[in-house]
């Protein structure tokens, strides 16, 4: 029986990618496998930058502008580089969901500590470096390179006459030794978007940031440009969030800034308490404006209290959705993704769909079983049928009732087990004759040991207080 589609694209090759490619190769059955990567390497997120993408400004939020060749395919001057492709990794980072959950159930992570996670949680921890991560997501890939364009951005994807038209374009080609882009175009039955969502950083808009961001532009940075605490020694530091990110931060910056570091927050996750108590953070509410003067920064919360002279604002705010080169963009203004059944099919066209694209899900496991469901589907083997179009539109209403209009919309927790059963029983099992195995069904134990890592930290944060409280001095105890 021939698949439902011949012909498949996959946009990105980080974890979700890698997932979707091995998935769809499995089923041997399709006619043209093709995975396009803006980065020169597999691994997503998971490669280290010594040089982070700078500081978005606050003062323009537009899209680029499209400026496409008028002819393809041809050879243009190079256009310049995505800055947002950088990734947020910096050395020392580790992992922050227990590797025996956060790996692909078919590969399992090799048992490989780094020297900090070893002293601050123990040996055989369930933290993994983050090189460690990369190697494992390099190995996975091996034996599928052969069907990767790397250096190659997906500038536009749109549908045209029943077929989805990628403009590409990749870079590192000579004309007469200048350096030049190729331009080109392919067409696909379907594609499985993979570009993931940790690539632009979210900034709220608070007033003042424009004007003071121009007459201080060092002064503000997202958890993204972060690369190690030795920037911020004896440095007056407000970190603005309330979620892992700002958590990882202030267990770093807590010991070494100048006078307390300040913490603002809108709201916070209870579980990380531990962090937000750590000696030397002092609590604020959200911040109300920015002011540039002649001293510095001077930042003034909503509860009317001031600080000045200001040498970091560090927002741990999360990221923007981006998928700019979809054509129309489904991304809304409260950084939702509209029009997708689950979290992956686009809703009256199901030639494509989305991996990745979730929240709170456990990490790469989810991404494996979503890109199963997708294969399967694709190749026309599907157990179970996809709702109508209708159907799906209700399941979107439904979930707008349930997490609400903005980003948490695919958030996962706590309905995991709910997930992996849709996931499963939408693949079912592999066919006759293909690599392809069966999606072990969704167990209980995986969210506890997706959560290891977080008591480990709740512990050392707390044993960092106790000692803190340990070394005052005993008026101060009184």
């Amino acid at each position: 029986m021939a698949p439902r589609y011949q012909s498949v694209a996959v946009i990105g090759a980080g974890p979700s990618g890698i997932s979707a490619v091995k998935a769809l190769k499995e089923e041997n059955i399709f006619q043209t496998i093709r995975l396009f990567e803006r980065r020169d390497k597999v691994g997503g997120i998971w490669h280290l930058d010594e040089t982070p993408d700078r500081f978005p400004s606050p003062l323009s939020s537009k899209q680029k502008e499209e400026r496409f060749p008028s002819r393809l395919p041809s050879l243009e001057p190079p256009a310049p580089e995505d800055l947002t492709a950088r990734t947020a990794i910096y050395e020392g980072l580790d992992s922050n969901v227990g590797a025996k959950a956060m790996s692909f159930t078919h590969t399992p992570f090799p048992e490989k500590n780094s020297a900090t996670s070893t002293r601050n949680f123990g040996r055989l921890n369930p933290t993994r470096p983050f090189q460690v991560v990369r190697k494992y997501l390099e190995g996975v890939f091996q034996d599928y390179l052969h069907l990767a364009s790397l250096n190659t951005t997906v500038e536009k994807l749109e549908k045209r006459e029943q077929k989805w038209h990628l403009t590409l374009r990749q870079t590192g080609h000579l004309d007469e030794g200048i350096p030049k882009d190729y331009w080109w175009q392919e067409e696909f039955d379907a594609v499985v978007v993979a570009s993931g969502h940790y690539s632009v950083p979210f900034i709220p808009l608070v007033p003042g940031i424009g004007a003071t961001a121009q007459r201080y532009p060092t002064v503000f940075e997202h958890s993204k440009e972060f690369r190690k605490a030795d920037d911020y020694v004896d440095k007056r530091v407000v970190v603005v969030g309330g979620s892992v990110s700002s958590a990882d931060l202030v267990a770093d910056l807590h010991a070494i800034v100048r006078g307390p570091l300040e913490l603002s927050q809108r709201g916070k996750n209870e579980a990380l308490q531990s962090a937000w108590d750590l000696p030397n953070v002092k609590a604020r509410p959200t911040i109300k404006e920015f002011k540039p003067t002649e001293d510095g920064v001077t930042v003034i919360f909503s509860d009317n209290t001031v600080i000045e002279k200001v040498d970091k604002v560090i927002f741990a705010t999360g990221y923007k959705l981006s998928y700019p080169f979809i054509v129309p963009n489904p991304v809304t203004a409260n950084n939702r993704l509209s029009g997708f059944y689950q979290h992956i099919f686009k809703i009256g066209d199901p030639s494509l769909a989305l991996v990745g694209q979730v929240r709170a899900g456990i990490s790469f496991r989810v991404y494996e079983y979503q890109a199963v469901a997708v294969a399967r589907y694709f190749a026309g083997r599907n157990a179970t049928p996809l709702p109508t179009p209708q159907e799906q539109d209700l399941w979107e209403v439904k979930r707008l009732q349930y997490k609400g209009p903005t980003a948490l919309f695919h958030e996962i927790k706590p309905d995991f087990a709910e997930y992996f059963a849709f996931l499963t029983g939408l693949a079912g099992p592999p066919a006759p004759g293909t690599d392809a195995y069966e999606l072990p069904p969704w167990e209980d134990r995986w969210a506890e040991q997706a959560f290891e890592i977080l008591q480990s930290k709740d512990r050392y944060w707390k044993s960092l207080r106790r000692a803190a409280e340990d070394e005052r001095p005993l008026t101060a105890k009184l």
